[in-house]
């Protein structure tokens, strides 16, 4: 009985802990997020159609997409020599600090018939099932859901080409069976929601 009873005091004490760590990595993370500002936005909400935006992305897929940046299994000629002096915990806390910020509501407004085909589509190609019902991200999978429709472009071309570096393979494969007019059609429903 005691044994459980400590278990449970140890249980709580961790999980008020957990906050406490989060937002330390958080306050860490705003001032080393500085010099992020100039591609990805005050606060991580880009304003440039080329940079993703990064307020509201889960933690864990900032953190794991700046280690293989740090890496090199990810290449980008402005984000590499970026993420190559970056510690763990560098990482963490940038990750920590975005996750945490609010995404601005989407500027770009989806196409009527994009707005009436795309939920079909994300279905089709499995969208949802990994980047999640309104397409907010899971763990190292990224939110979507309000990017810039000229980014998202970039990237499923990246996909199919083969020239985007893929943790699992899912959004090559996912990639090469879009038409460019399904890729355009999701494209631009994905970049109008919120």
């Amino acid at each position: 009985m005691k044994l459980q009873a400590r278990n449970a005091a140890a249980s709580a004490v961790a999980f008020l802990f957990v906050p406490i760590v989060a937002f330390a990595g958080a306050a860490e993370g705003e001032k080393k997020a500085a010099v992020c500002v100039a591609c990805h936005g005050e606060g991580g909400n880009s304003v440039n159609p080329q940079w993703p935006s990064l307020a509201g992305q889960p933690a864990q897929f900032i953190s794991t997409a700046l280690f293989m940046f740090r890496e090199g299994n990810r290449t980008d000629a402005l984000m590499t020599p970026m993420a190559k002096p970056l510690s763990n915990a560098d990482m963490n806390d940038l990750a920590a600090y975005f996750a945490a910020q609010k995404a601005a509501p989407p500027k770009h407004k989806s196409k009527p018939e994009n707005i009436a085909n795309g939920p079909a589509l994300a279905k089709k190609y499995n969208c949802s099932q990994c980047h999640g019902p309104q397409m907010l991200g899971l763990q190292h999978i990224p939110r979507i859901a309000g990017q810039q429709y000229e980014y998202l472009m970039i990237q499923l071309k990246g996909f199919k080409a083969g020239t985007r570096a893929d943790i699992d393979g899912n959004m090559t494969s996912a990639a090469r069976a879009l038409s460019e007019k399904d890729a355009e059609t999701l494209a631009d429903y994905i970049a109008g929601l919120k």
